[in-house]
Order: C-alpha cells, then sequence, then structure tokens
C-alpha cells in the first residue's frame, strides 16, 4: 500500500512539473495561457492528492488550524496602542542604556587605560 501512496505523491508532484513546463513552453505574448497551464498542473496535482492519506491528513490538519483560529481572541485597539507605547518606550531605555554603557566603555578604554585623551 504504501508504493501506491508514493507513486500518487510522485504523480502529483509531475503534474505541477508539467504545469510549470507548459508555461515556459507557450509563446511570450500569451501569458495567460501559460498561467492556466500552471494552474491546471496545480489543480490536477490536488486532485491526485485528494485520494492519498498525505493529503487528507494536510486536509485534516488544515481544518483544525481554521478551528483554533477562530478560538484567538484579539486584543482590543486601547490594549493594542498600550502594548506598542510600552515596546517603544522599552527601545527607547534600552537604547539609551547601550548608549551610556558604550561611552563608558570608550572612556575606560581609551582615556583611562590608553591615555589618548590627553
Amino acid at each position: 500500500m504504501q508504493s501506491i501512496e508514493r507513486l500518487k505523491v510522485v504523480a502529483a508532484l509531475a503534474l505541477v512539473l508539467l504545469g510549470v513546463a507548459g508555461f515556459y513552453m507557450v509563446p511570450a505574448g500569451q501569458s495567460f495561457l501559460g498561467s492556466l497551464c500552471v494552474a491546471v498542473g496545480v489543480v490536477a496535482a490536488g486532485a491526485v492528492m485528494w485520494f492519498t492519506t498525505l493529503g487528507r491528513t494536510f486536509v485534516d490538519y488544515a481544518r483544525d488550524s481554521v478551528k483554533e483560529a477562530q478560538k484567538v481572541v484579539w486584543p482590543s485597539k486601547k490594549e493594542t496602542w498600550q502594548v506598542t507605547a510600552v515596546v517603544f518606550l522599552f527601545v527607547g531605555v534600552l537604547a539609551l542604556f547601550m548608549w551610556a554603557v558604550d561611552s563608558g566603555l570608550a572612556w575606560l578604554f581609551y582615556d583611562v587605560v590608553l591615555g589618548r585623551g590627553q
């Protein structure tokens, strides 16, 4: 049974590749027809994958993901602005701290240790 599943997956990949190859075989002026080749290849590959265990597992995963995404509680506009303000404040404080440490170390090494500041 595993070999049939693998054969279906390989056939699906081959259909996608045929669609892409069809895109490049179409003359340059007919971009719609080239895009149609790719779309047909992808849809045909999807149809083949639908009949595989891997395809069914993916569909179940996608359905569960949509259900979980519907359960998400998004913050209100006020909460979003408050958190954004806290992030900007933290970034500013961190930037000042890093500037102070950098300036302090530069003073220590260049002026005190090496004596270049005189």
